[in-house]
């Protein structure tokens, strides 16, 4: 029995020994100078690429923090929803820009600790927000939920919307302004979003942000297995929360 124990001590042993000497990201990173973020830049307030070809928003600005606790450069790669993880693991050391955790991403790739619990909310013209004041108002015959395709927004609305006309527009930046021209009634997105958007759009209003549908967080992509490297990224975040920086971040963007 002793010498049962002492090799499977040994072998434990030995394969934290391994780990901790497997090459990882944080290293790579170091090394080259750079940290290859990929985003879609077409999230507001997380990601918006720009007409200038830069990219802006809450974690574009979190990229770059990160960047320089790691003592290089944040390059962006622009990339979509559809493409996200496939992106990811071909080309990025990090993926950032308002990604939701979710499982079928998490049998690909891991993640950091969740830095924002972000469930699902509607917005809709602020005319008609009475109406949609819950799941079940929103999906009836006469509805039209606009949704942007290959994300959770749409794993969401086929998932719930047994009634409801599903419109598939692929344009997330201009997604929200059909809403605005009245060729869609509403939409449910993250309750983040639903609040900038409703910023930028006076017509339009977040309903009930703060008793979102659907509970998920945010949190950033990371190579599955490897630990150094998702240690050092929850540190950073950990440090960043811990002296309010984080929140200067976020809150110059949402409020």
């Amino acid at each position: 029995m002793k010498k049962l124990i002492v090799t499977l001590a040994l072998t434990a042993a030995a394969a934290s020994a391994s780990a901790q000497n497997a090459p990882s990201r944080l290293d790579e990173v170091v090394k080259s100078g750079n940290l290859r973020v990929c985003m879609t830049g077409d999230y507001k307030p997380f990601t918006f690429f720009k007409s200038d070809n830069s990219f802006e928003g809450i974690d574009v600005d979190l990229a770059r923090s990160l960047a320089k606790a790691l003592g290089v450069e944040a390059r962006f790669v622009k990339t979509s929803w559809t493409n996200l993880t496939g992106d990811f693991l071909e080309k990025c050391d990090i993926a950032m820009g308002g990604v939701s955790v979710t499982l079928e991403r998490q049998k690909k790739v891991s993640f950091s600790a969740p830095h924002m619990v972000d469930g699902k909310a509607a917005i809709a013209r602020c005319a008609d927000a009475a109406k949609f004041q819950s799941l079940a108002a929103i999906d009836q015959p006469s509805t039209r939920a606009i949704v942007n395709p290959g994300g959770t927004n749409e794993r969401f609305a086929r998932a719930n919307y047994k009634q409801a006309q599903l419109i598939l527009h692929p344009d997330n930046v201009t997604i929200f302004d059909q809403i605005v021209q009245g060729k869609a009634d509403v939409m449910v997105t993250d309750a983040s979003e639903t609040l900038w958007q409703a910023k930028l759009h006076p017509q339009l209003c977040s309903i009930r942000p703060e008793q979102p549908l659907q509970f998920s967080e945010k949190a950033f992509m990371l190579p599955r297995g490897d630990v150094p490297f998702k240690e050092f990224v929850d540190t950073w975040m950990h440090q960043l929360k811990a002296t309010g920086d984080y929140d200067r971040v976020v809150n110059q963007w949402l409020k």
